[in-house]
């Protein structure tokens, strides 16, 4: 398909009969002239947050190969009356906060992350409008982010371990809801020691170009993220069965004949954006194969 859109545009690509969110995808990712890196923590690559809303007194709780990631919600005090459940982050955009402070305690390798302009501007990179029902989701996952609480149960060569932490110190911010204003956000937020040790030791380098053609699918974003963590790593074809990838990426699904199409369509939209990803696909499940990283190690250094 990249091929082909190099060769005959987005126009010889839609004629092709391939899905127009891959082609758009594709298109939008090959045209993105800008080279930001952006990071993410291992442990997300492997266990990452609800797709949709949960009960706001729910935890949630989803296993892979080596990683199981418990998520449990916080509570807001409330005048007068017992302190409310504020629920987990889920969807798109609490992945693109997390993605964004991440990235920036990386990138000026403190704890402390100024938000205000800053956020605002990589939010606007990747096509996220301020305002409106999108400024008030910002909000709440902000929100929720703040105040859950996460433990990773990481087995890997027969020993395991636990990291049970917040993921910031500090509440992330308050903002005006007068999206007019020329400071969105205002506060500063600190990454919990915790947290930020392990970010620090096991950051998993993302394109940013990749991340905008994506930012609406919590799914595809989710693939493309373990995609970017496993292929580069491999040495030899490692088959993913059906069952395995429903555990990590479809667990509110009821069963693979839900899961399965579902899953396939964001695969593709992962690899629209990941052109040297090798994934074959069966009635098994999927076979990864070696490939090249999609951020090459001189890049992440600079």
């Amino acid at each position: 398909m990249h091929r082909l859109i190099e060769a005959q545009g987005k126009a010889g690509a839609l004629a092709a009969d391939i899905d127009r969110r891959v082609v758009e995808a594709a298109t939008a990712y090959m045209a993105d002239e800008d080279s930001n890196v952006g990071f993410i923590y291992s442990g997300w690559t492997q266990a990452a947050l609800p797709h949709k809303r949960l009960a706001d007194d729910a935890v949630w709780k989803i296993s892979s190969e080596h990683v199981t990631l418990l998520v449990e919600p916080g509570r807001r005090a409330v005048d007068s009356c017992e302190p409310e459940w504020v629920g987990v982050p889920y969807g798109s955009r609490a992945r693109l906060i997390l993605l964004f402070l991440q990235s920036e305690a990386l990138r000026t390798k403190s704890r402390e992350i100024e938000l205000g302009r800053s956020l605002r501007a990589w939010l606007s990179r990747l096509g996220i409008p301020i305002g409106g029902k999108s400024f008030k989701d910002v909000r709440e996952q902000a929100e929720r982010i703040s105040r859950c609480r996460l433990t990773f149960h990481i087995k890997t060569a027969g020993r395991a371990g636990l990291v049970n932490q917040n993921i910031v110190d500090t509440a992330m911010f308050v903002g005006s809801e007068d999206p007019s204003q020329t400071s969105l956000f205002t506060d500063t937020v600190r990454l919990s020691e915790s947290f930020f040790e392990q970010l620090q030791r096991h950051p998993v380098p993302i394109e940013e170009a990749a991340i905008k053609a994506l930012s609406n699918n919590s799914m595809a974003l989710d693939i493309y993220c373990w995609l970017t963590y496993r292929l580069h790593a491999l040495q030899s074809p490692k088959p993913i069965t059906w069952k395995a990838l429903q555990g990590q990426f479809g667990a509110s699904y009821k069963g693979l004949h839900h899961f399965k199409p579902r899953f396939l369509e964001n695969l593709n939209l992962a690899c629209a954006v990941y052109p040297r990803a090798d994934v074959e696909v069966d009635e098994r499940g999927l076979t990864l194969k070696p490939s090249r990283a999609p951020v090459m190690p001189r890049l992440v250094r600079g």
